[in-house]
């Protein structure tokens, strides 16, 4: 039986992100600005998920 791996959606997205360089000091921190944005949600997500799990075994 042979074990094909797909490639990691997330690194394959990274990899679109930097693939593209900015044109301008404006659409560089546009992409940034995005990157962070992406970050804050996760975390959010995280938190969320930790204090729900946290209060279900109280």
């Amino acid at each position: 039986m042979e074990h094909t791996s797909k490639p990691d959606k997330n690194l394959i997205n990274t990899v679109k992100d930097l693939e593209q360089a900015p044109v301008n000091s404006h659409q560089a921190q546009q992409m940034e600005q995005k990157e962070n944005d992406r970050r804050k949600k996760m975390i959010g997500r995280n938190a969320k998920f930790k204090e729900n799990e946290h209060n279900t075994y109280k």
